[in-house]
């Protein structure tokens, strides 16, 4: 009679935690449908200049609207499309593409085939490296309208992330047949570069960059991609003229800093390094120049603010996984990322658990087969390494990093004379590598 009664009492409380649980969660999620968003302050010279006064005039007139009609599909786009541009000015993607989503959302509830709405979701998604949900979204909005250019360049991306690299290349022929403009051109950029084309794929970012207005963002984005594709052949003195110019037209832009960044390493001035991605870090909530500035303190021999910059980076990276776990329409995978975190950490375990946590989403992507061998590599595990290694050459890449470290998997698998071949393929030296790799490659070539 006792047990019974325990047994009955327990199963009172596991209702009661349960249904604690469910409103919680619906709590927080009507929280999140009912709060409202705003453009954040801009850093920096942005928060004076003509287009970001027109992005905040635009978002008073949507906000106004939807105040009066909350579905207005007009006035969501509309916010939508301001903060995604937002987003990709700021850095602050874990801000504004939830608020962004709200809205296509909002929009795509009353009507799921509205093409503007999938468009925005599906460039969310890639945004977030939600990869295959992107492609599919990407997808559903091409049946609905195969004429429209600019979803052909998502499907490029969205292939390109998965692998599907013969797919990303008729992608990208569409959508330069259909507009041959900045969109178009550079993602025949990317295209080409992957397959280790890289005078086309200058030739073609080239071509980007004309086609854009001088000073935009999204030109001088295309100027930056110009400069680290002229890093990858060693040309730092064209880098650095596209990187000066770029600030010139677009004054304290943060991607031409942290290019500066990267051609003060090349030049061995760890001191300009430090300072250029402190400046890109201080106007810009990007990851990836938290990266580069953890590695100039390494190379001017500042181990431990490279050690507090790491962590730092580690806690934003998993901060934004974490916010998928509460909303499934966003949360950036990480996973890629935190895998070069931890080796920067010495931690090579969590590292190979996130690298084959990304390696299980897309197994096709050479970047992501990259990753796993390296990690490999750096566990001592280099046979096992070799799979990955192959992988991440089936395009013939001729990204100097990626061929030094395929070299070095060779070379301590016992394949001397493919390390060497690989290197034939890439200009001897080159600073873009990194002084630690290029000094590991020089140990094989003796």
């Amino acid at each position: 009679m006792k047990k019974n009664k325990i047994y009955l009492l327990s199963m009172v409380l596991l209702v009661v935690f349960v249904a604690l649980i469910v409103y919680k969660y619906n709590t927080s999620q009507t929280d999140k449908q009912n709060k409202v968003y705003t453009l954040l302050p801009r850093k920096g010279v942005d928060t004076s200049n003509k287009e970001w006064l027109e992005a905040k005039k635009k978002s008073d007139v949507f906000v106004n609207a939807l105040q009066q009609e909350p579905t207005d599909v007009k006035a969501n786009l509309g916010l939508a499309s301001l903060f995604i541009q937002e987003a990709r000015v700021t850095g602050n993607h874990l801000y504004y593409d939830v608020a962004a989503m709200k809205h296509v959302n909002t929009v795509l509830k009353s009507d799921t085939a509205n093409f503007n709405a999938l468009v925005f979701k599906a460039l969310l998604y890639l945004s977030q490296h939600h990869f295959a949900e992107g492609l599919q979204t990407a997808q559903k909005a091409q049946k609905i309208n195969p004429y429209n250019a600019y979803v052909y360049g998502l499907m490029v991306d969205a292939n390109v992330e998965m692998g599907n690299y013969d797919s990303a290349i008729a992608n990208a022929d569409r959508m330069v047949a259909i507009r041959p403009d900045l969109t178009s051109y550079s993602r025949i950029s990317y295209v080409r570069e992957i397959f280790g084309d890289y005078p086309g794929a200058i030739e073609a970012m080239r071509m980007a960059v004309i086609a854009g207005g001088a000073g935009d963002e999204n030109t001088e984005w295309t100027r930056v991609q110009l400069g680290q594709l002229y890093e990858k052949t060693a040309d730092f003195a064209k880098a650095d003229t596209l990187y000066q110019s770029s600030l010139n037209l677009r004054p304290d832009y943060p991607y031409a800093y942290a290019g500066l960044g990267r051609v003060a390493m090349a030049r061995k001035d760890n001191a300009a390094a430090i300072a250029y991605f402190q400046k890109a870090d201080a106007l810009l909530a990007d990851n990836s120049v938290k990266e580069e500035l953890v590695d100039a303190y390494t190379r001017a021999g500042q181990q431990q603010k490279a050690g507090e910059t790491t962590s730092k980076l580690i806690d934003a990276l998993q901060q934004d996984a974490q916010a998928g776990n509460s909303d499934e329409n966003i949360g950036h995978y990480s996973d890629r990322e935190l895998a070069f975190a931890y080796l920067n950490k010495n931690n090579t375990d969590k590292a190979l658990e996130h690298a084959l946590l990304e390696y299980n989403r897309r197994p096709d992507n050479i970047d992501v087969n990259e990753t796993v061998a390296w990690v490999l590599y750096k566990k001592g595990d280099y046979v096992k390494a070799l799979p990955y290694v192959k992988a991440a050459l089936k395009t013939n890449s001729k990204n100097p990093i990626l061929l030094s470290r395929a070299a070095l998997i060779f070379a301590k698998s016992g394949n001397k004379q493919q390390a060497v071949a690989l290197l034939q393929n890439t200009p001897a030296k080159n600073p873009y590598v990194g002084q630690t790799l290029q000094t590991e490659v020089e140990s094989i070539q003796l």
